[in-house]
């Protein structure tokens, strides 16, 4: 149990330091403002955590922001703080479904500070009434479309080029002994494999943009054919998310003195598409995927450049395990979970998954050759 709370401790003094940064490096206002809440909230919740801890005798000292925390800070920083709030909320659902588990289990009542951040952005809009309708939509699309899809991608996409060129090299490698055969099989495979990520992200992502602008195409002429019903829909959206109905009329008129904005609004909250990703090029994410591929495909057949048999075996295992640990605590910054269970976990598959084809192709070797 301690350690449960311990966790939710460090968790939630993470959500208030990034909140905090967010709110920082935002230039509007009233969203400045929301963020700014968010981290006086966390903070609340993380204090009287502690205060109870404390008084038990199972902490003496408030922690501090974490690493992770600090490393999703410092991404922020650098790409932007829309991969970081996404991540934000996915940690803070979770600690909210495992505090009301606990609370439960304790026989005690639901404070309702429990629940997600999404409806305390809702709780903050209503009370206060500052925000417009326009940052109200930034701020949700924020919330449910980031989520950190750029890293995870690219971690995803290292991690697929090395397990499955791993696995390849291995198998060719416990068949041959290790021979100079493995660098032509392991660079096929490499090449293979980015070529078939590249046209399937390019296909993926040009289809998507097809089929979207062809849904946006139909709003707009919706909006244009019936702008009073519309309004109504726009007015519907924001009463559903908990606004009075009254401001939710006025700030579905707002709206729709900009046809622009309101055609954006409905295309993300009626069809949950963001214009913005469709701004992205088909082509980059393509070249982007043979990349991330590769640089993860590339690391278990570098020892056969130079080696033969079974020192260039062994260093292939030492790099994969490598690049397998590194990606593994990769994953914690969106897990939150320890960096060397995430990281020997993922070792521990992609080695396995290597051993299996090794073994396979030691029993094809000796059938050849016997």
């Amino acid at each position: 149990m301690g350690n449960n709370y311990k966790d939710s401790i460090q968790t939630e003094i993470d959500a208030s330091f990034l909140y905090n940064k967010i709110g920082l490096a935002e230039e509007d206002v009233n969203i400045r403002k929301v963020f700014q809440d968010l981290s006086d909230i966390e903070m609340f919740h993380a204090k009287h955590m502690f205060d109870k801890m404390k008084a038990e005798g199972k902490i003496n000292e408030m922690p501090g922001p974490s690493g992770r925390a600090k490393v999703l800070n410092i991404i922020g920083k650098r790409l932007g703080y829309d991969y970081v709030i996404g991540i934000l909320m996915d940690t803070e659902k979770t600690l909210a479904v495992h505090d009301i588990k606990q609370r439960q289990r304790r026989s005690l009542s639901l404070s309702g500070n429990e629940t997600n951040h999404v409806r305390i952005l809702e709780s903050l809009i209503q009370s206060k009434g500052k925000v417009s309708g326009q940052n109200i939509s930034r701020i949700e699309g924020r919330h449910k479309t980031i989520g950190g899809n750029a890293l995870r991608a690219a971690v995803l996409g290292a991690n697929d080029g090395l397990v499955s060129n791993l696995s390849l090299v291995m198998g060719v490698a416990g068949a041959s002994e290790g021979q100079s055969g493995v660098l032509l099989a392991g660079m096929a495979g490499l090449l293979a494999g980015a070529l078939s990520m590249a046209l399937g992200e390019w296909i993926s992502v040009k289809s998507s943009q097809e089929l979207y602008e062809k849904q946006m195409k139909l709003e707009w002429d919706e909006l244009e054919a019936n702008p009073e019903g519309e309004k109504k829909e726009i007015a519907l959206i924001y009463i559903a998310k908990g606004i009075p109905e009254t401001q939710a009329l006025q700030m579905a008129e707002d709206i729709m003195k900009d046809k622009n904005l309101a055609h954006q609004f409905l295309v993300k909250e009626e069809l949950g598409i963001v214009k913005e990703e469709l701004e992205g090029s088909a082509w980059e994410a393509a070249i982007t995927s043979f990349f991330l591929f590769a640089a993860g495909a590339i690391l278990p057949v570098l020892p056969f450049f130079w080696l033969n048999g079974l020192a260039a075996i062994v260093w292939s295992v030492v790099l994969s395990f490598i690049g397998l640990f590194i990606i593994g605590s990769s994953i914690t910054l969106f897990t939150g979970r320890s960096i060397w269970f995430s990281g020997m976990r993922q070792v521990f598959f992609g080695l396995a998954a290597g051993a299996i084809t090794f073994g396979i192709g030691k029993l094809i070797g000796i059938n050849i050759n016997g």
